[in-house]
């Protein structure tokens, strides 16, 4: 049973469509990313399964069943930047989330230990760093024992030590059994903690799955031989290969998996009647996997038709 189950989402203002008929699920347990540039639609999204913002249309369950009262007490959430009272101490400002909330007072130190605050209890917000903010903000979220953790661009406007703080603690709440799903524009930070994702652009969805799925990077291995104009015919029927791409006289083969043989593509060759003068691996980085995933298809040029 999924915890969150999105279909066919949609939103428009005016006219501008925001989500354009997303649909994804995110299993137990995972934490699950939703990741995409800024104007993608990812808090578009979390608001309206938060209930924050109403949908143009689509639908969405949580723990397999219509949003309610009840199933939200069951969900922590941190949608905005921290939002304290800044002459108030750590412990105060939890005080009065756990009042708003109706639950969770007894909670408190408990919560600031978890986060790593405790011994902070008593300074004022204001004194705080930016990381420290986002860790009480995220102890606000865990008052009251959530199963689900909704988070909006955690690291947002962290320093490196920050992001790391928050990122560590994201991976030990979710070693804890807590479901997390949280929104970043980070194709980073996504690759590192996340388990599951989906991908946004423009208000649509690009792929959703596991991370190490969409992401991966795949094997690219590079191929010369002298004089063999026959190359790539030859090699295109190497089993495995998805894409051949010719460079600076060479060319490069990706694959489809990541058990490949450098020994067995120079013995097919030679099969084949070819020696090859260069056969090296060659690791395509998560950036490019990411541009291969979010750029523009190609459109007919005026006049001309679409090929059937």
């Amino acid at each position: 049973m999924p915890i969150l189950s999105v279909q066919q989402l949609s939103k428009r203002y005016g006219p501008i469509q925001a989500l354009d008929g997303v649909s994804f699920e995110v299993p137990k347990g995972t934490v699950f990313g939703i990741l995409g540039p800024n104007g993608s639609g990812k808090t578009t999204t979390l608001g309206i399964v938060m209930d924050v913002l109403k949908a143009t249309s689509g639908t969405y369950t949580f723990f397999d069943q219509a949003p309610s009262a009840e199933s939200r007490q069951r969900i922590g959430t941190l949608l905005e930047t921290p939002n304290f009272y800044h002459y108030l101490s750590a412990s105060k400002n939890l005080k009065i989330s756990a009042g708003i909330k109706g639950k969770g007072e007894n909670e408190i130190d408990s919560v600031l230990d978890r986060v790593g605050l405790l011994q902070r209890k008593d300074s004022a917000f204001s004194t705080f760093s930016l990381g420290m903010k986002q860790r009480l903000a995220i102890a606000a979220s865990l008052l009251g024992s959530p199963e689900v953790l909704v988070l909006d661009e955690p690291t947002n406007g962290l320093d490196p030590v920050g992001i790391s703080e928050i990122r560590e603690l994201i991976k030990s709440l979710s070693g804890e059994g807590k479901t997390i799903i949280m929104a970043s524009h980070l194709l980073d930070e996504v690759e590192k903690v996340c388990t599951h994702m989906v991908l946004l652009k423009k208000g649509k969805m690009i792929a959703t799955g596991k991370v190490s799925e969409i992401l991966t990077t795949g094997d690219v291995v590079e191929i010369g031989a002298a004089g063999s104009g026959d190359l790539a015919g030859v090699i295109g029927a190497f089993p495995g290969i998805s894409k051949i791409e010719a460079q600076d006289g060479r060319l490069n083969l990706i694959f489809d998996s990541t058990d490949i043989s450098l020994g067995k593509i120079n013995e097919y060759c030679f099969s084949k009647g070819i020696t090859l003068d260069h056969l090296s691996m060659k690791r395509k980085n998560l950036e490019t996997r990411f541009l291969e995933l979010t750029q523009e298809a190609p459109t007919a040029k005026p006049g001309k038709k679409k090929p059937n």
